[in-house]
């Protein structure tokens, strides 16, 4: 598994002594939730140095913008940059249970349709990690075409049905110069059909345009009429990011302690209700492999300040098409959460492909 972040560790001069230090108070925060004094530390297995020389270490480590005092204690807690390096160089992650794995891998049924297992793979994000789950949607031009019928309506207008190869159906009523019987129409339909399926819509949409253009004039007018109306059908509609993403668990958020501030959680909540700042930010993730850690403000979204966000893409006939990923405070346990992460995107690529 691999794991890299949106920008460059900090290059700082930490000592081996100073490393160790800031490794165990990040552990100990994590786990405990408290600010964490060098008593506290000094205590722990492996220092092997006094509290004062822990309390020396803990003032360098503040100084280089490493740890901070929350209010009045004396303990101290880790900064966003400290998280960093944690994540980057001092974390052991942890095998995900066979049990869970299983779990997984069973509910992600491959007989589902696509769009079924998007959203069983944002729930189990979720639920595992008690965190806010999201996953994009594969845009449809990315999706084979999987059918194609035409049926008359009156007024000379034509229902056409554009069945995607992930079992999504698109439904259009297009306005034509005259009406169609519907013989003609299931021609069209039957040679559609034999060109054009099983590549993605995108493809099928150049080519038909390129094909109209090239060869107009020599083109029976039987054939125009097939390929202006194909055009039609596979005209390039606006997807929304609503329908772009799919959350799941936001509700999760407000049992984590260091996300407890309302003005906060109701900007968060209120960017998961809008999705299209968070599904831009998961986009510019989609060209990147493996998994994805940003922490406070490396996501560029103000509204993450006090979360990390982990993210992995998964993929279909070896091509990255969606992204998913969970938001959760920074104090989280990242040793857990981004193997979940990286086995579900993987689990889900390996579900998608099956179909295939």
């Amino acid at each position: 598994m691999s794991a890299e972040n949106s920008n460059d560790s900090r290059e700082l001069d930490v000592s081996e002594r100073e490393r160790n230090i800031l490794r165990m108070l990040v552990d100990h925060y994590i786990n405990d939730g408290q600010p964490v004094g060098s008593r506290t530390l000094s205590k722990l297995p492996g220092v092997g140095i006094s509290a004062a020389s822990v309390r020396n270490v803990m003032g360098d480590l503040e100084e280089m913008g490493l740890l901070k005092s929350p209010h009045t204690s004396a303990g101290r807690v880790p900064t966003s940059a400290a998280y960093r390096i944690f994540v980057d160089s001092m974390l052991e992650y942890r095998e995900l249970e066979h049990g869970a794995i299983a779990k997984i891998k069973s509910a992600l049924d491959p007989s589902l349709s696509d769009q079924q297992l998007i959203k069983v793979a944002s729930n189990y994000l979720s639920g595992m990690t008690e965190m806010a789950g999201m996953i994009t949607v594969p845009k449809r031009e990315q999706v084979a075409v999987k059918q194609i019928e035409f049926l008359p309506m009156s007024e000379q207008r034509v229902l056409a049905i554009l069945i995607h190869g992930n079992d999504e159906i698109d439904n259009r009523v297009i306005k034509m110069d005259r009406d169609y019987s519907k013989a003609e129409l299931e021609e069209f339909a039957r040679f559609l059909n034999q060109e054009y399926l099983g590549r993605p819509l995108s493809e099928v949409r150049s080519e038909l345009q390129n094909e109209l253009h090239k060869v107009r004039d020599d083109m029976s007018q039987r054939m125009k009429l097939m390929i202006e109306l194909a055009g039609e059908v596979l005209h390039e509609g606006k997807q929304e990011a609503n329908d772009d993403l799919l959350v799941a668990g936001e509700t999760n958020l407000m049992a984590h302690k260091d996300l407890s501030d309302v003005s906060m959680l109701r900007e968060l909540f209120e960017a998961f209700q809008q999705k299209r700042d968070i599904y831009h930010l998961l986009e510019q993730c989609i060209s990147a492999e493996g998994v994805q850690i940003f922490i406070g403000k490396e996501a560029g979204f103000d509204v993450l300040q006090d979360c990390s966000l982990i993210t992995s893409s998964y993929e279909v006939d070896g091509s990255i098409v969606g992204v998913m990923g969970v938001v959760g405070p920074k104090r989280m346990a990242y040793d857990k959460v981004i193997p979940i992460v990286d086995i579900t995107s993987k689990l889900l690529s390996a579900a998608l492909n099956s179909k295939k």
